[in-house]
Protein backbone atom coordinates (compact mmCIF):
# COMPACT_ATOMS: atom_id res chain seq x y z
CA UNK A 1 0.00 0.00 0.00
CA UNK A 2 3.05 2.40 0.66
CA UNK A 3 4.50 1.85 -2.71
CA UNK A 4 0.82 2.31 -4.24
CA UNK A 5 0.96 5.59 -2.15
CA UNK A 6 4.20 6.76 -3.36
CA UNK A 7 3.78 5.63 -7.14
CA UNK A 8 0.56 7.70 -7.39
CA UNK A 9 -2.08 5.15 -7.47
CA UNK A 10 -3.52 5.91 -3.96
CA UNK A 11 -4.38 9.85 -2.06
CA UNK A 12 -3.55 9.94 1.15
CA UNK A 13 -6.79 9.73 2.54
CA UNK A 14 -7.03 6.29 1.38
CA UNK A 15 -3.88 5.09 2.94
CA UNK A 16 -4.40 7.29 6.36
CA UNK A 17 -7.33 6.16 7.65
CA UNK A 18 -6.81 5.36 11.47
CA UNK A 19 -9.97 4.99 13.66
CA UNK A 20 -10.16 8.19 15.54
CA UNK A 21 -9.94 6.12 19.08
CA UNK A 22 -6.46 4.33 17.85
CA UNK A 23 -5.19 8.16 16.63
CA UNK A 24 -6.43 9.16 20.95
CA UNK A 25 -4.84 6.25 22.33
CA UNK A 26 -1.52 6.73 20.01
CA UNK A 27 -1.16 10.53 21.18
CA UNK A 28 -2.09 9.98 24.81
CA UNK A 29 -0.31 6.44 26.11
CA UNK A 30 1.61 5.19 23.04
CA UNK A 31 4.78 4.74 23.14
CA UNK A 32 7.32 6.70 20.44
CA UNK A 33 8.73 4.25 17.70
CA UNK A 34 12.41 4.78 16.34
CA UNK A 35 11.30 5.51 12.99
CA UNK A 36 9.61 8.20 11.05
CA UNK A 37 6.41 8.09 9.35
CA UNK A 38 6.11 6.39 5.83
CA UNK A 39 3.31 8.59 4.59
CA UNK A 40 4.59 12.16 6.15
CA UNK A 41 8.06 11.78 6.76
CA UNK A 42 8.03 14.27 9.15
CA UNK A 43 6.71 12.63 12.32
CA UNK A 44 7.92 9.64 14.26
CA UNK A 45 5.12 7.20 14.73
CA UNK A 46 3.88 5.72 17.64
CA UNK A 47 3.24 1.85 19.01
CA UNK A 48 -0.50 1.07 20.61
CA UNK A 49 -0.79 -2.43 22.10
CA UNK A 50 -4.01 -4.12 22.38
CA UNK A 51 -5.09 -7.29 23.87
CA UNK A 52 -8.05 -9.90 23.03
CA UNK A 53 -9.22 -12.78 24.49
CA UNK A 54 -11.80 -13.98 27.00
CA UNK A 55 -12.61 -11.66 30.03
CA UNK A 56 -11.65 -9.29 27.95
CA UNK A 57 -14.09 -6.46 26.40
CA UNK A 58 -14.72 -7.37 22.74
CA UNK A 59 -13.10 -4.21 21.65
CA UNK A 60 -9.87 -5.11 23.05
CA UNK A 61 -8.01 -4.01 26.16
CA UNK A 62 -5.44 -0.88 25.56
CA UNK A 63 -1.88 -2.04 27.31
CA UNK A 64 -0.13 1.20 28.40
CA UNK A 65 2.46 -0.43 30.44
CA UNK A 66 4.84 -3.16 30.52
CA UNK A 67 3.31 -3.86 34.13
CA UNK A 68 0.14 -4.19 32.53
CA UNK A 69 0.99 -6.49 29.84
CA UNK A 70 3.03 -8.66 32.04
CA UNK A 71 -0.03 -9.25 34.51
CA UNK A 72 -2.04 -10.27 30.89
CA UNK A 73 0.55 -12.40 30.66
CA UNK A 74 0.36 -14.31 33.54
CA UNK A 75 -3.09 -15.17 33.12
CA UNK A 76 -3.78 -18.65 32.43
CA UNK A 77 -6.12 -18.00 29.41
CA UNK A 78 -5.05 -17.51 26.06
CA UNK A 79 -4.64 -14.02 24.87
CA UNK A 80 -3.33 -11.85 21.91
CA UNK A 81 -1.77 -8.45 21.60
CA UNK A 82 -1.79 -6.77 18.41
CA UNK A 83 0.83 -4.45 18.37
CA UNK A 84 -0.13 -1.15 16.04
CA UNK A 85 2.07 1.79 14.91
CA UNK A 86 0.32 5.00 14.01
CA UNK A 87 1.55 8.39 12.76
CA UNK A 88 -0.97 10.98 14.91
CA UNK A 89 -0.53 13.68 12.57
CA UNK A 90 -1.49 11.91 9.02
CA UNK A 91 -3.65 9.09 10.83
CA UNK A 92 -1.58 6.05 8.68
CA UNK A 93 -1.66 2.97 10.55
CA UNK A 94 -0.02 -0.34 10.29
CA UNK A 95 0.04 -3.93 12.60
CA UNK A 96 3.15 -4.11 12.85
CA UNK A 97 3.23 -7.65 15.05
CA UNK A 98 0.65 -10.37 16.87
CA UNK A 99 2.25 -12.00 19.87
CA UNK A 100 0.63 -14.93 21.90
CA UNK A 101 -0.06 -13.82 25.70
CA UNK A 102 -1.14 -15.51 28.72
CA UNK A 103 -1.27 -19.14 29.01
CA UNK A 104 0.73 -18.23 32.79
CA UNK A 105 3.73 -17.61 30.15
CA UNK A 106 7.03 -16.78 32.60
CA UNK A 107 8.73 -14.59 30.30
CA UNK A 108 8.35 -11.17 30.22
CA UNK A 109 7.17 -8.86 27.68
CA UNK A 110 7.60 -5.10 26.75
CA UNK A 111 4.36 -3.22 26.36
CA UNK A 112 4.29 -1.65 22.77
CA UNK A 113 7.36 -3.54 21.63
Amino acid sequence: MINEFRRGRLRQDQVCDAHPELIRAAKNIGSEATNSCPICAEHSLRLVTYVFGPRLPAHGRCVSTAKELNMLNARSEELTAYVVEACIECRWHHLLRVLPVGRGRPRRVAASS
